[in-house]
C-alpha cells in the first residue's frame, strides 16, 4: 500500500523550505522535481480523464503542493500527473515532501504562506482527527488563499467552514465494496483450488495499512463483509482470519506507511507458523493498497508460491490502487486483482480547481458535475482491474 521517518524541526522555517522542490518563479511555468513513477494508465473500465481547461486569468501566483510522502507509489503517480497538468496549463507550482510527518507539513505550509503562495494543495498527513484540518483552514483563511485537500479524507464539517476550501478524493467506502465483490466472485469460481487444506473454509490475512484512516477502515470492513455475502449466497462458509488470537482481524503497518516492507515482514513471520506443512496455511491475502499487496507477493514468492512461470501454487492476493507494479503482477499471474484509483483523473481535477480559484471562476467550472458532491467535494470514480 514506503518508509516513513518522523522529522524533528530544526531551524523551523529553513528546514521546511529545504524540503520543497520545484521552481518558485511565478511568471513562467515551473517544473517540480521529476517523479520516478509515471502516472498510472487508466484501466479499460475507467472513463478517460478529462483534460484541464485553461482558466482565462490563471496567470500569476504559485501553487504550493504538499504530499504526505513521496514514498507512496500511488501518490508518486498523482504527483507526476499533477506536475504535468500544471506545466501544460502554465501554472507555477512548488512541491513539498512531508515525509509522513504532520509537524513537517505544518511547518512547510507556514513557509509557503510566508513566501506569498497563492493556493495550498494538501495531501494531509494526519487524518486521525479534525484538528489538523481546522488548523490548515485557519491558516488559509487568515492568508485569504484557497486550499484544496486531496486523496486522504477530511471532514465535511470542517471543510465547509471555508468557502475557498474543497476536497478531491474518492467515495472511499466504494473501494472496499468493489474489492469485496471482486474477492467473493473469485473465490466462488475457484473455491476448491484456493482451499488448500480442503476444510471448506478460506483462511485469510488482512493488511490494514494505518489506524484512524477512513479509507483503511472502510476497505478493512467491506473487503471482508462483501466477500462473505457472496460466499454465503453460494452456500460457502465465511472467511476466517488466520490467527484466532487476533481479535482485530487485521495487521496494521505500525508506521502508518502502508508499506510493502511491512507486509513482507508480517507475512513471512506468519508463514513460519501457518503453512501447508502445518495444515493451516494462509489461503488468501487482502491488502488495502497495492504496496502491501506487492510486499505480500514477495513474501509468498520467497516461500515458493506465486511464481511468474506458473510453476507453483498461487495464493490469491488483492490490492487497491492499480499501480504499474500491481498491474504487472496481475498480468503475470502473481496477483489476482486490484481496485483502480485514477491518479491522472485526480491530478487533472486538482489542477482544474486550482486554475478556477486563481482565475476567479466558479471553483467547479469544467469539472464533471457527475463527480461533484455538494459544495465541497469531488469524487474520482474507481474501477476494477483484473488484467488486460
Amino acid at each position: 500500500m514506503k518508509k516513513k521517518i518522523a522529522l524533528f524541526l530544526v531551524a523551523a522555517m529553513t528546514v521546511a523550505s529545504l524540503a520543497a522542490c520545484g521552481s518558485k518563479e511565478t511568471e513562467t511555468p515551473a517544473t517540480a522535481e521529476a517523479s520516478t513513477e509515471e502516472a498510472a494508465a487508466p484501466a479499460e473500465e475507467a472513463a478517460p480523464a478529462e483534460e484541464v481547461a485553461p482558466a482565462e486569468t490563471a496567470e500569476g501566483g504559485t501553487v504550493s503542493v504538499f504530499y504526505y510522502t513521496y514514498g507512496d507509489t500511488y501518490i508518486s503517480s498523482v504527483r507526476s500527473a499533477l506536475d504535468s497538468a500544471f506545466d501544460a496549463a502554465g501554472v507555477a507550482y512548488q512541491d513539498y515532501d512531508s515525509n509522513n510527518s504532520q509537524t513537517t507539513q505544518t511547518e512547510q505550509i507556514d513557509t509557503a504562506i510566508a513566501q506569498g503562495t497563492s493556493l495550498l494543495v494538501v495531501n494531509q498527513v494526519d487524518t486521525g482527527s479534525d484538528d489538523t484540518t481546522k488548523n490548515i483552514i485557519e491558516k488559509a483563511t487568515a492568508a485569504g488563499i484557497p486550499v484544496v485537500f486531496f486523496n486522504r479524507s477530511v471532514s465535511e464539517d470542517v471543510v465547509t467552514t471555508y468557502d475557498k476550501a474543497v476536497f478531491v478524493g474518492t467515495d472511499y467506502e466504494m473501494a472496499g465494496h468493489m474489492q469485496g465483490e471482486m474477492i467473493g466472485q473469485y473465490l466462488v469460481e475457484n473455491y476448491d483450488t484456493v482451499d488448500l487444506n480442503g476444510d471448506g473454509v478460506i483462511s485469510y490475512v488482512m493488511f490494514k495499512g494505518q489506524e484512524g484512516n477512513a479509507e483503511a477502515d472502510a476497505r478493512t470492513q467491506y473487503g471482508v463483509e462483501d466477500a462473505d455475502k457472496i460466499l454465503a449466497e453460494a452456500g460457502k462458509e465465511a472467511l476466517s482470519f488466520y490467527d484466532s488470537n487476533n481479535s482485530d482481524k487485521y495487521l496494521v503497518d505500525k508506521d502508518g506507511a502502508w508499506s510493502a516492507a511491512a507486509a513482507t515482514e508480517y507475512l513471512q513471520t506468519a508463514m513460519s507458523q501457518y503453512s501447508e506443512a502445518n495444515n493451516n496455511m494462509i489461503e488468501l491475502v487482502i491488502a488495502n493498497n497495492d504496496e502491501m499487496a506487492i510486499g505480500s507477493v514477495t513474501a509468498l514468492q520467497n516461500a515458493g508460491y506465486n511464481k511468474e512461470d506458473g510453476s507453483a501454487t498461487v495464493i490469491p492476493v488483492f490490492g487497491v490502487d492499480a499501480t504499474d507494479a500491481a498491474k504487472d503482477a496481475i498480468n503475470k499471474g502473481t496477483m489476482i486483482g486490484t481496485i483502480k484509483q485514477d491518479a491522472e483523473g485526480m491530478a487533472n481535477t486538482i489542477a482544474q480547481i486550482a486554475q478556477n480559484f486563481m482565475g476567479g471562476a466558479d471553483k467547479f467550472a469544467n469539472v464533471d458535475s457527475a463527480n461533484v458532491v455538494g459544495t465541497w467535494r469531488v469524487n474520482i470514480p474507481y474501477a476494477t482491474y483484473t488484467g488486460e
